[in-house]
């Protein structure tokens, strides 16, 4: 190549168009020379181009043989459409490996280009434009916020990104370019990584390493939009790369779809595991019947199986340890073992011809084995660690091997490349003699091998099955193949599948649904956090819905009638409901804002008839604006505040059955963090209760508390992280804490039953709920609500009258409150004698064991009384002055207790945390926005009175109507500025 290029010009990388393999671009060692040579006529002759910058990698575009994107070493992105002789500049800084070209039928310009771009203020989005003309005014932004680092995945139809958040990682997903929706895990799966597996059969693979797993994923499989996922596989093994990187051991089979293997780890123990149906159904995969010298073996399900290992090779050229060919259906080849587990030790080669359903063993040692001839023939070549002189072919799918020789002198194969075609059959196999030697390159026209060209009278039927069930996928197929054996070369138009008839759909044919969880009897119910009666707040009166049945048909399976009917989302009118679950959030996530700045508002509604639910937004400033239905609200609300200090941000989502309330109290200037509010769960009233703050981590300053104490509008400012405080009247109460700590906001809320008096008993569980507790508050109000269930079965007391709460940490703790009716017309005594008796009906249950709960399919949880209770009875009667010794001493027994538990197991902050009905927020994570470390000057006034929140309410009530789909502003008196 010297004389074309130039004897003293030192080349790095080449690289062949994909789409015309006679042009061919070569980039030269960037530490001599930035240059680029290119040829068009397959190497024969070269030119060169100098560049300004230097190439770290190329992309190609999949139908433009002439266009390019280059990434260069400074994070700059350019493009070419002249095959690389010049250059246009697409974006000043990207993150690597982060930039694609369009998708087509999916992107209306093929010169698009998708990529994760940084933005000056250090900030990472999403940027499309098109290749030539990417100044800034002709860049759009697809996802409005920020998105993580190296997030962006654009593959087939679909586009996936996670936006920054603090704790928990949150993914989108666009289908088709739609707009973003966020993707639906199961709730308590808690991803710590997810990684986009393959979305080539309508569907999106994902492998998730939830909050529990270090070493192993949880495989999940998407609905066609790619937004609700259900589990497929738990505990997926992974393997380490060469470069460090995790590897899924899952292999999806070529030319037959729905067919995966993958490695599954469990009781300490890995196992080979095959699927027919995209994870609806697992197997072992069943031993050889022989070895190679035609002895038994004597291997049986499921304590002895054949496992394989399931690594693709990082190296282009090699097969990896596992290969198939979509061109040779039902042909598998994988280095493996026989016996109770995954091995490396003592591996074989093992191959199947009926995909998967029977296996032979072929080699003891390993092979790098490639398919030539669409498969028609296979060729094996020792592993390269080991020079061999030698390869072997066979004709008859690995029953019978020809050894030929190839280099006279042993070579040690670093690859082996086919180039197959109608009148081209070259094998190139590449490597070393020696560690020190150059590189060989032998070229072996195996063309002459086959002594004719195939016919019909060549072929043969093959039908697919799984272990003689012939309906895979919901269809019977039919293949034709070789006969093996015959040396004939298989012709152009070799059809694959000769027939595929559609099945009687069956159950195995069905998936659950989202939100669903299959038990030991085969059956999809409800997960213990999913509700199943929730409509989507887009369904609007007059329309209809799909009802869930628990089931989904798997995608792409072709079943037809049988079972479809019964399993199938059956459609359903959309009811009229009122407005439920409404959330008020700011875009950012955050409870801060600059002064001046742009401030997003977002409304979520969970239930209710978004088209015909009008919402109103009270920015506490003295403006409001109201919109006629939920549609005006999806970009968010902007808003700009004037002046400084903490605004009580104020939704009401209503329609003619009813309406919702929430409040937001947003900090301009200061950042939130995180404080954690301890106060009892229940109190009695006209009683002095004592309610903490406390900030973690401590801060040395001075720190400032803002408590908004039940239905109060202005908050109580203290300097000390306590306060007392008597609640006059029964019912729930809501108390908020906010913490100023120089630019620092946090906050917290609890909320706390006030009773005349009340019982109490401490719940204990058995050990195996710890394996499954997060210790989230979602988890512990979700857990509360099903012990609450379990209670209800073993006793009549009345469902309003009976609280859980479950402590945060570790062994799971709870309490359990009975409360008084609220109607005690017929007398306190009588009540109070109630509570005992439902106290003494509880107590025995739980003694004998009989209250318990499924957390998950064989997974049953047992509820224990822990005797170790409040006073008796508890109330604000003076007459029952004489047991506040007995009280003292409970307390003081009880703080005993849980100071062993805080010294030998794990802190628990308060005893009495109430997880039936307290809303229990995650905590949020919010930068500092000041430009000092002072405190900034908050004003309290901004806040609405009580009369105008009383003339507001009676507004609110009066306007029953749906309004104008427009935007109006009404004027609010003005607060106090800054």
């Amino acid at each position: 190549m010297n004389d074309k290029v130039g004897s003293k010009t030192v080349l790095s990388y080449l690289y062949v168009c994909p789409t015309n393999k006679r042009k061919i671009m070569v980039l030269t060692d960037p530490e001599f020379e930035s240059s680029v040579l290119i040829s068009t006529d397959e190497g024969a002759s070269f030119q060169k181009y100098r560049l300004s910058f230097y190439v770290l990698s190329l992309l190609f575009h999949p139908a433009e043989e002439d266009w390019a994107l280059a990434y260069s070493h400074d994070q700059k992105l350019y493009s070419s459409v002249d095959f690389g002789r010049k250059w246009q500049l697409i974006h000043e800084h990207v993150t690597p490996n982060r930039f694609y070209w369009s998708v087509a039928g999916l992107d209306k310009e093929p010169d698009l280009v998708h990529m994760e771009a940084h933005m000056p203020d250090g900030n990472v989005q999403y940027v499309t434009c098109r290749a030539q003309t990417c100044t800034e005014a002709n860049r759009n932004y697809p996802f409005s916020g920020y998105v993580d680092i190296s997030s962006l995945v654009v593959q087939d139809d679909y586009i996936f990104i996670q936006v920054p958040t603090s704790g928990r990682a949150t993914y989108y997903v666009s289908y088709k370019r739609e707009s973003f929706i966020q993707i639906k895990l199961p709730k308590y799966s808690l991803p710590k990584d997810l990684h986009i597996v393959s979305t080539d059969e309508k569907q999106v693979f994902a492998a998730v390493q939830e909050w529990n797993q270090n070493d192993t994923y949880n495989l999940y499989l998407s609905d066609t939009r790619g937004i609700y996922f259900t589990l497929a596989m738990e505990n997926v093994k992974t393997t380490r790369g060469i470069a460090g990187n995790q590897m899924l051991d899952l292999y999806e089979v070529a030319g037959i779809k729905g067919m995966l293997i993958a490695n599954k780890r469990q009781d300490n123990q890995v196992k080979t595991y095959i699927t027919y149906n995209k994870g609806r159904d697992w197997r072992l995969l069943q031993a050889p019947a022989a070895d190679l010298e035609g002895n038994d073996i004597h291997c049986i399900l499921p304590f002895c199986s054949l496992h394989l290992q399931l690594q693709t090779s990082e190296n282009p050229y090699l097969p990896g340890t596992i290969s198939t060919k979509s061109s040779a259906p039902g042909i598998i080849v994988a280095t493996g073992n026989i016996g109770a587990e995954l091995s490396y030790n003592n591996v074989g080669m093992f191959i199947s011809s009926d995909a998967g359903n029977s296996w032979r063993a072929i080699f003891e040692e390993e092979h790098n084995v490639w398919f030539l001839d669409k498969g028609g023939a296979l060729v094996a070549v020792k592993q390269p660690s080991v020079p061999t002189r030698h390869l072997w072919i066979s004709f008859d799918e690995g029953r019978q091997w020809t050894q030929h020789s190839f280099s006279s002198v042993p070579l040690f194969v670093d690859g082996v490349l086919v180039e197959s075609g109608a009148e081209n059959q070259i094998m190139t196999c590449f490597g070393h003699f020696s560690h020190r030697s150059e590189w060989q390159l032998i070229k072996i026209d195996y063309k002459s091998i086959f002594s004719r060209k195939c016919t019909e009278e060549d072929y043969q039927t093959w039908h697919l099955h799984n272990q003689g069930e012939p309906c895979v996928m919901g269809q019977k197929q039919i293949y034709m193949k070789r006969r093996p054996g015959n040396y004939c070369m298989l012709g152009r138009d070799y059809s694959r599948i000769l027939s595929a008839e559609s099945c009687i759909c069956r159950a195995h044919d069905f998936e659950c649904d989202y939100g669903y969880e299959r038990h030991s009897d085969g059956n999809c119910r409800p997960a213990f956090w999913f509700n199943p009666s929730t409509v989507s707040r887009s369904c609007s009166q007059g329309q209809n819905y799909l009802n869930s049945t628990g089931y989904r048909k798997v995608v792409l399976n072709n079943c037809t009638k049988g079972v479809k009917e019964m399993y199938t989302a059956r459609k359903q009118q959309c009811p009229n409901r009122p407005p439920k679950g409404l959330l008020l959030s700011t875009k950012d996530g955050k409870l801060t804002a600059n002064l001046g700045s742009n401030v997003t508002f977002l409304v979520h509604l969970d239930e209710g008839d978004s088209l015909r639910t009008n919402i109103q937004l009270d920015f506490g400033d003295g403006t409001a604006v109201s919109y006629s239905n939920l549609s005006w609200t999806e970009e968010g609300i902007k808003h700009v505040y004037k002046s400084a200090g903490i605004f009580r941000v104020t939704a009401l989502a209503e329609n003619v059955l009813g309406y919702d309330t929430t409040t937001l109290f947003l900090h301009v200037t200061c950042p939130v963090e995180h404080v954690q509010l301890l106060a009892p769960f229940v109190v009695i009233r006209n009683k002095e209760v004592n309610i903490t703050a406390v900030v973690l981590p401590s801060h040395s300053r001075t720190v400032t508390y803002f408590w908004w104490l039940s239905n109060n509008t202005e908050p109580v400012v203290t300097l000390d992280g306590s306060i007392s405080y008597t609640f006059p009247t029964e019912g729930m109460h809501t108390v908020t804490v906010q913490v100023a700590v120089a630019n620092t906001i946090l906050q917290d809320t609890r909320t706390i039953a006030v009773k005349e008096f009340f019982k109490s008993l401490l719940l204990s569980f058995s050990p195996n709920l710890d394996e499954f507790n997060p210790d989230i508050p979602e988890w512990r109000q979700d857990v509360g609500r099903v012990i609450k269930k379990a209670l209800l079965q073993v006793s009549d007391f009345p469902e309003e009258q009976l609280l859980v709460a479950v402590f945060p940490g570790v062994p799971t703790a709870a309490e359990l409150f009975l409360l008084p009716h609220k109607n005690q017309s017929e007398g306190k005594k009588k009540s109070e004698e109630e509570l005992e008796r439902a106290s003494d009906v509880i107590v025995g249950a739980l003694n004998q064991n009989l209250v318990e709960f499924e957390l998950k399919p064989g997974v049953r949880v047992i509820v224990y009384n822990t005797q170790l209770t409040l006073a008796p009875l508890v109330d604000s009667s003076p007459r029952h002055s004489s047991s506040a010794m007995l009280m003292l001493l409970s307390v003081v027994f009880l703080g005993l207790a849980v100071f062993l538990i805080y010294k030998f197991k794990r802190k628990i902050p308060w005893i009495n945390i109430y997880a039936e009905v307290n809303q229990e927020k995650e905590q949020e994570m919010i930068g500092s926005v000041g430009q000092g470390d002072s405190t900034p000057k908050i004003t309290l006034s901004e806040f609405s009175t009580s009369k105008e929140l009383m003339e507001k309410e009676l507004e609110a009530r009066v306007k029953r109507g749906v309004g104008n789909a427009y935007e109006s502003t009404r004027e609010i008196p003005n607060c106090t500025s800054v």
